[in-house]
């Protein structure tokens, strides 16, 4: 199982997304932090900038904060 913190900035005036360390991104997406809207367009920006298909991803933890841990499901270490 691969984990991946991920730190989201919601209402931001661009989508853009920066790696902090190895198993670490930031991601700032326009969308707002209401029904699942901004965690829709973070993992999709996650999803791009790793190169794999947003359905690999899924938010384990922090649904509700803007600290999350995602984990890319059917991949091992």
């Amino acid at each position: 199982m691969v984990l991946i913190k991920l730190k989201v900035h919601p209402d931001a005036r661009k989508s853009e997304i920066i790696q902090k360390a190895p198993d670490a991104y930031e991601a700032w997406v326009k969308a707002p932090a209401e029904r699942g809207l901004a965690n829709n367009a973070a993992l999709n920006l996650l999803a791009q900038s790793l190169g794999v298909p947003a359905v690999k991803l899924r938010i384990i933890k922090g649904a509700r904060s803007p600290n999350k841990i995602i984990q890319f499901m059917g991949l091992s270490c």
